[in-house]
This record gives structure tokens, C-alpha cells and sequence, in this order.
């Protein structure tokens, strides 16, 4: 009798691990996703012809494995776009595909884009990550720069050696002075605590080898060459300088992906929650879905389970017999929600003053980190130089406004329109755009974006203990196992998760050790 799998969500992790199983083996995957679309948080916002990409996702990995799964469902562009050189860099166009990809002729393709983030922070930019350059001092100030290279050198000879929280690992990679300048807001705005009571794993995941040293490395080592390539091997994640981009957003390649699975015989079902698990000592015999579209509940039973809802709500599907430890866990994790307003402008006050050239001279930025404290807005981003396409005209410009909360607070509790009011309000104090020249609006809220370094975190091994000890249960993605994962090492989880089923390997260890384990990653390069 032919093997099945159920995965639960139809995100990044639970797609590649659906697509994943039916090129590797004859189970057949059966998705089931809560709400009405796939891809998760990388999903794409169609709002009027004018696409939303939630969050902003760089296709760039450092694993070839991830980078050519993801070309060989969108092959790269061979020939230029319009909008193609949009930071004015000579980005490299691949020579090594057997035919010709035009993203003005055709829709599937992968775009080569130029990344460049900025730090808007005293109505001035900055480079992100900091550059060594002039104008970086100039904008801090003579006073500002002189404290930020003392502190600098005094934790290089005088680094905290317990380091215990997240204030503690930004401190020693970049000095108090300049931690408490661009760091300690913006990562409070995240995740609305103070840096000293989270956790130091989420900058050691997200920020890793990234010190002033290597930006002075990577600042120098541009001054004879630039490297183009997609991969950028040696190069820090944070300063890499290219990614790839689907013409329509990160949602186009995974509904690309959907729709090759259900043409092989996979099947995805919308609106679809999980509500119960049944399951013994080590093994989980079948879910009972709710189908919200035709208000039933039905049990469906399998012989592998593969989950990346969220943590908290698995073990709350899981009663009666969870000890009680592990409901107290879980019970604790932590999420950090997110709201998105995208305003369609006639124009922003915002002038580009950069040399590089752009289409209609918009600013080159794809997205801009907010550090102003007088406003809650996190980060800017402008559809535009992701992709030209994601814009019907592209006449306008096309923002996303990003804020962080937590559902139930004063940001989630507020109307769509109260919102929209607030955030152009935002915009107007930090002088960006005039309300007079916004033409359209949407919000956009999702829940559980982020899972959280704080809460119950440091306890998640028991919870792992817990749910290791069932045999044809795998935890992947990013809610899944609670980590706060690129889209990249949420696919690899759900690969070592296939891997595992194939050749029927029981130990979950190499699941866990993606994007903890640094030898692993680049072992998978």
C-alpha cells in the first residue's frame, strides 16, 4: 500500500518538503495550510495589479543545493529588464543556460538584483550594514565617531566573557557606543523588549561573523574589486551586494511550486487548520482537520508527519497525556506579529543623492531601516527596486511600511483605516512623503512572524526532548522548530526531514543543527 505524509503548513518549509518527497519517493505528501494561500510568510500581496512581498525576501543562499532548486523552478534572467541596473552595478547575467530568458517576454523567471539597504537615522542615511566611509563619520559627528572607536577598542582588549544576553553580543561585536547609537532601538522596535532581557541566539544567528573588523575587510577589499557573483561565498550574508528575485515576488515561485506539486500527484488543501492529533508512546497516528470552507472536522491518518505550524499550538493539539512541563513550555514561546501598510504615492519627498542612476530617479533603496525614535515604523520598503513588475504603473512608488507588535496591543487592536492614518502620519513627521500624494492603501497583518528568543526559549529543549521521541513526526521551518530561520535553512530542514524518511533515520540531529551548526551549513554548500 502506497505511503502517505501529511505536512502541516504550506509555507516555504512544507512546499519544499512536499515537492521534496515526491521527487525522492512514492509517499504522496497531503499539505495542509490554516489560511487561504501558500507560501507563508513568503507569500505575495496582490493588492489591485500592485504586489506586497511581506517582510522582504532576498533569494540568496550559500548552499548551491538551495540555489539551484529555486533556479530550476524560475530560471534566471539571460537578458536585461527594465529597471535592471538600478544601483548602476555591473551585475553578472548567466551564460550557462541553453536558452534565453527575457523577463520582459516571459513571467517565469528569476531577476538578478542589486541590493542595497540603507539607515535612515537623524533625517540623514547610512550604509547597512555601516560603512567605513567619510560620510558615515560626517552624518555621526566628530564627538559621536570619537566615542564610537574607543568603546570599540576597549571591548576588543575588554570583551564581556559571559556572554548572557542579546545587549551583551551586540556590545562585544561593535562597542557600547555604537550599539546604543544604531542597534538597541531598532531591535527593541523588534521585539518590544530590551535587548538585555532577550537571548543573545537570535544576533549570533542573524548577524554571526559580522564585527567593524569585517566591515573594514569587505570596505577595503571594494576598493580593488567587486564581487558580483550570486553566490558571494566569502562573503558575509549581511553584506552581500546581489540575490535573485522572482519577477513577481517571493508568492510566485511558491505558487509555481504548488502547482508542480498537485501536477505530480500531491495534494494541497486551503483553509484547513489542524485541530487534534491522536498519537501513543512514539508515534502519531493522524490528525483531525477542521475545513473551514465547508464547516467539517475530519480525521486523516498517516504514516509520516512533517509540521511547521507553530510550537505552541502543536502541543496545545496534543493533549490529554503531554506531561505537564512541556505544556508549561510551550505554553511560554513567544511570538513577535507584524503589520504591513502599503501606500501607493504619487511621489516621496525623499530625493536620490547617490550616484547611482535610477528608473524615474527614485531613491536606489530596497529597503530602509527606520532608527528615528520618534516614530514605531521598523523598516521602509519600495516595491519598485525589489522588482519593477510588482508595481501595475510604475510611474508610482510603491511602498511597505513595516511595524512589529504583538497581537492584542495597541498597533494589532487598531481598524485598517485607523492604521493608514497613522502610518502616513508617521511617514509626514520624519518628512518622506506629503499625505496629499498617497493615491491607495492596504493592511496587512500576520500573526506569529517571529518567534521569539525570550519567553520560554531557553527551556525549548525539553519540548524537543518531547517531541524527538516520536518516530515519523518532523519538526521543520522556522515556526516549526522555533528559530528564527531564512527562508533558505527553513528549505534545508525540510530536506535533512525527506532525507531522513528515505533512508529511514529515526535521530533528528541533523534537522536541528541547520543554521545552529555553521560546519553543517557549509557542508551543504
Amino acid at each position: 500500500m502506497k505511503k502517505t505524509a501529511i505536512i502541516i503548513g504550506a509555507g516555504p518549509a512544507g512546499l519544499t518538503a512536499a515537492y521534496e518527497l515526491l521527487k525522492n519517493t512514492d509517499i504522496t505528501p497531503i499539505i495542509f495550510e490554516s489560511s487561504d494561500s501558500v507560501g507563508g510568510l513568503s507569500r505575495t500581496i496582490n493588492y489591485k495589479g500592485n504586489r506586497m512581498d511581506i517582510g522582504g525576501h532576498r533569494f540568496f543562499s550559500k548552499s548551491e543545493i538551495i540555489n539551484k532548486w529555486w533556479t530550476d523552478i524560475l530560471p534566471l534572467q539571460t537578458k536585461k529588464n527594465r529597471g535592471y541596473n538600478f544601483t548602476g552595478q555591473s551585475a553578472e547575467l548567466p551564460d550557462n543556460q541553453n536558452f534565453p530568458v527575457d523577463p520582459e517576454q516571459t513571467d517565469n523567471v528569476m531577476l538578478v538584483r542589486s541590493r542595497l539597504s540603507r539607515i535612515f537615522f537623524l533625517k540623514k542615511f547610512f550604509d547597512y550594514p555601516l560603512s567605513i566611509k567619510w560620510r558615515t563619520f560626517a552624518n555621526l559627528g566628530l564627538s559621536r565617531t570619537i566615542k564610537i572607536i574607543l568603546s570599540y577598542l576597549y571591548i576588543s582588549l575588554f570583551p564581556i566573557k559571559s556572554v548572557k544576553t542579546l545587549e551583551d553580543f551586540f556590545i562585544n561585536h561593535f562597542g557600547r557606543e555604537l550599539y546604543n547609537t544604531f542597534f538597541k532601538d531598532y531591535t527593541e522596535k523588534v521585539w518590544g523588549l530590551p535587548c538585555c532581557k532577550i537571548r543573545p541566539d537570535w544576533g549570533a544567528q542573524r548577524v554571526k561573523g559580522l564585527s567593524i573588523w569585517k566591515l573594514i575587510k569587505h570596505a577595503l577589499q571594494n576598493l580593488f574589486v567587486n564581487n558580483y557573483s550570486l553566490t558571494q561565498k566569502n562573503i558575509e550574508t549581511s553584506l552581500i551586494e546581489q540575490f535573485m528575485y522572482p519577477k513577481y515576488g517571493p508568492g510566485q515561485l511558491w505558487e509555481e511550486v504548488a502547482a508542480k506539486i498537485t501536477q505530480h500527484g500531491g495534494i494541497i488543501k486551503l483553509r484547513c487548520p489542524v485541530k487534534k492529533l491522536s498519537w501513543n508512546s512514539n508515534k502519531i497516528n493522524g490528525v483531525w482537520i477542521k475545513n473551514t470552507i465547508e464547516h467539517k472536522t475530519t480525521f486523516y491518518s498517516a504514516d509520516f508527519f512533517l509540521s511547521s505550524m507553530p510550537i505552541r499550538d502543536l502541543i496545545k493539539a496534543m493533549p490529554p497525556a503531554v506531561p505537564p512541563i512541556v505544556t508549561a513550555v510551550a505554553a511560554g514561546l513567544i511570538y513577535r506579529d507584524f503589520i504591513t501598510v502599503g501606500l501607493l504615492c504619487k511621489k516621496i519627498k525623499l530625493k536620490n543623492k547617490t550616484k547611482l542612476k535610477t528608473r524615474h530617479g527614485l531613491i536606489p533603496d530596497n529597503w530602509i531601516y527606520i532608527q528615528e525614535k520618534s516614530v514605531k515604523l521598523g523598516r521602509l520598503q519600495i516595491f519598485n527596486n525589489w522588482s519593477p513588475y510588482l508595481v501595475n504603473d510604475d510611474t508610482n512608488i510603491w511602498l511597505g511600511l513595516e511595524y512589529f507588535c504583538t497581537e492584542g496591543d495597541e498597533l494589532w487592536s487598531k481598524t485598517k483605516t485607523d492604521f493608514t492614518t497613522f502610518a502616513i502620519k508617521e511617514l509626514e513627521k520624519i518628512a518622506i512623503v506629503n499625505s496629499d500624494d498617497i493615491l491607495d492603501s492596504i493592511v496587512v497583518k500576520v500573526p506569529k512572524a517571529y518567534p521569539a528568543y525570550f519567553g520560554t526559549y531557553d527551556k525549548l529543549p525539553i519540548i524537543r526532548e518531547f517531541i524527538d521521541k516520536f518516530n515519523n513526526l518532523y519538526l521543520i521551518g522556522r515556526n516549526g522548530m522555533h528559530r528564527y530561520n531564512n527562508m533558505d535553512h527553513s528549505m534545508l530542514t525540510a530536506m535533512a526531514a525527506v532525507k531522513n524518511i528515505t533512508h529511514n533515520i529515526s535521530d533528528k540531529t541533523n534537522i536541528w543543527s541547520i543554521n545552529a551548526d555553521q560546519c553543517y551549513q557549509e557542508d551543504q554548500s
